[in-house]
């Protein structure tokens, strides 16, 4: 069971971390999960794509860009098309 949350941020907090969410491909829910994840050492939830997305984050990636290749790519290796 997920419990909400609210977090409240100053406007430059705001649209620092939107930024930084959709230059990952993901929302700023997802990519505020993952800062708590990361932060407190817990696995990934199953499913998570975030995970995927945030291998190699060289701080200018062209994941937003490509995402969709690249996570395409990410599946095809763990679950080969027969």
């Amino acid at each position: 069971m997920v419990q909400r949350t609210q977090v409240t941020l100053d406007p430059e907090q705001h649209r620092r971390a939107r930024q930084r969410a959709s230059e990952l491909g993901v929302s700023l829910a997802e990519y505020l999960r993952g800062l708590v994840r990361n932060d407190l050492g817990g696995e990934p939830a199953p499913g998570d794509a975030s995970a995927i997305l945030a291998l190699g984050d060289s701080g200018g990636s062209d994941v937003a860009r490509h995402k969709d290749e690249y996570l395409g790519d990410a599946l095809d290796a763990l679950h080969p098309r027969r």
